[in-house]
C-alpha cells in the first residue's frame, strides 16, 4: 500500500503523537509499505525510508512548538507523484484539512484519526466558551473521512457522543525493547535528584504546558516534604511553573532522549500524571515498560491503561487530595510497589508497536475494500 500520512506534528517536535508515527512509519515502511509524510517543515527530507513534504508554517502565538501550516499549490503535485492508495490525516485541524480536501477532490480513500483532546484543552486557554463550536469543527472533518480511529475507548465514546460517525480504535503501543526495567541506574537517579538519591523521586515525563496541570503536583510535593520531582521536557508553561516550584525540591530537566528517557523512567519511585485531557497517554505505557508504577488521574484514556492497585494508582480528578492519597499509598508499602512495577512492565508487553500497526494495516485494507463508507446523507 502506498500512504499519505498528513499530520499537523512530526519531527523534529517530541510528543506522543510524534512517537506514535515514528514507530508507524518505521513499521509499515518496514512491513514493503510506503509513505508519504505530508508535515510542517522540520528540516528533514525522509524519515525511515518514508519521504518527508515540509511545509512552511508559523508558530502559534499559545503553542510555539506547534506550527501552522496550509498546503501550497504545489503540494498536489507531490501527491500526484507519490499516486497514494489512501489519505491517512492526524488530527486534522489546518494542514488536514488540506489531506481532506485532497481526498475528496482526488478521489482518494480517506482515514482520520483523533490524538489530542483539544475541545478539553481550550478551558485551560480561556477559551472554553468555544468548545460547542470546535466539536461541530471536528464533525465536519471527521465525517468526511470513510474511517476515524481513535487511541482509547473512552475517546471513542466521546467522539460517537458528539455526532462522529464510522468510529474505530486503533490500539495502544509501546518500545518494550527501549523501555526496560534493568535501565534504572544510580547516575540517573542521582542526577534526577539533585544529588540526594535517597530521598522519593516522583517524575513526570511531557509537554510542559498549561493542559498538562502539572501545576497540580506541588501539592503532593508539599504533604511528602521528603519527596523530589523531576520534570522531563519543555514546553510553553515552563518559566511559569518553575515560579510555581521554586519553593520545592524541583528539577526541570528538560528534555530526555533514548537510553537516558528510559533510564529515567527505570530509576524513578512513581510516574506522577495529573492531566485530565489524555486520549491515551502514551507515557504511561512507557513509564510501566520500564517498570516504573503510575500514580494518574481516572479520566480520558488513562483507565484503559491503568488498573487501579494492580499496575499502579487512580485518583478521581475532581478529588482534591486524591492525587496526595494515591501517590502516598504507593511510595508506603515496598513490598506492593515491587508488585506494582511487575505488573506495570506486565502490562506493557502485550502492547508492541508491530502488533499495533498490523491492526492499523488492517484497517487500511478494509477502507481499500470499501467495507467502510460515507453515506450518501
Amino acid at each position: 500500500m502506498r500512504i499519505a500520512l498528513f499530520t499537523e506534528t512530526f519531527l523534529p517536535k517530541v510528543d506522543g503523537i510524534v512517537t506514535r508515527l515514528r514507530h508507524t512509519i518505521e513499521h509499515l515502511e518496514r512491513n514493503g509499505d510506503r509513505v508519504l509524510v505530508v508535515a510542517p517543515e522540520g528540516g528533514l527530507t525522509e524519515y525511515k525510508g518514508a519521504k518527508v513534504y515540509g511545509i512552511p508554517g508559523v508558530s502559534l502565538p499559545l503553542y510555539p512548538e506547534l506550527k501552522l501550516a496550509l498546503p501550497p499549490l504545489g503540494t498536489k503535485s507531490a501527491i500526484e507523484e507519490f499516486q497514494p492508495d489512501l489519505i491517512h490525516v492526524v488530527n486534522p485541524a489546518f494542514l488536514g484539512v488540506g489531506g481532506i480536501y485532497y481526498a475528496k477532490t482526488m478521489n482518494i480513500p480517506l482515514i482520520a484519526s483523533y490524538h489530542t483532546h483539544l475541545p478539553q484543552y481550550l478551558h485551560h486557554y480561556g477559551l472554553g466558551a468555544l468548545e460547542g463550536l470546535l466539536w461541530e469543527l471536528l464533525k465536519a472533518a471527521h465525517n468526511q473521512a470513510q474511517l476515524n480511529l481513535c487511541t482509547s475507548s473512552a475517546m471513542v465514546k466521546e467522539l460517537v457522543n458528539h455526532g462522529i460517525e464510522r468510529v474505530d480504535l486503533w490500539q495502544r503501543g509501546v518500545d518494550t525493547d527501549m523501555f526496560q526495567p534493568h535501565l534504572a541506574s544510580a547516575q540517573m537517579r542521582s542526577r534526577l535528584t539533585q544529588g540526594n538519591p535517597q530521598d522519593p523521586l516522583l517524575l513526570y515525563v511531557g509537554r510542559v504546558s498549561a493542559e498538562k496541570q502539572i501545576d497540580q503536583i506541588k501539592p503532593v510535593l508539599e504533604a511528602m516534604p521528603q519527596a523530589r520531582l523531576a520534570i522531563v521536557g519543555d514546553g510553553p508553561y515552563r518559566e511559569a511553573l518553575e515560579a510555581h516550584f521554586a519553593d520545592t525540591k524541583t528539577n526541570f530537566v528538560g528534555y530526555l532522549e533514548g537510553l537516558e528517557l528510559a533510564a529515567a523512567f527505570a530509576s524513578a519511585d512513581a510516574f506522577v500524571f495529573p492531566s485530565r485531557t489524555e486520549t491515551l497517554g502514551l507515557v504511561l505505557l512507557e513509564a510501566m515498560a520500564a517498570g516504573c508504577p503510575v500514580v494518574a488521574a481516572r479520566s480520558g484514556g488513562i483507565p484503559d491503561i491503568v488498573t487501579d492497585g494492580v499496575n499502579g494508582y487512580l485518583f478521581e480528578p475532581d478529588d482534591p487530595d486524591g492525587a496526595i492519597t494515591a501517590t502516598k499509598s504507593l511510595l508506603a508499602a515496598t513490598q506492593a510497589r515491587e508488585e506494582l512495577r511487575l505488573n506495570a512492565r506486565h502490562e506493557a508487553e502485550q502492547w508492541g508497536w508491530a502488533a499495533a500497526t498490523r491492526q492499523l494495516q488492517s484497517y487500511y485494507r478494509r477502507v481499500l475494500t470499501a467495507e467502510y463508507g460515507v453515506s450518501a446523507a
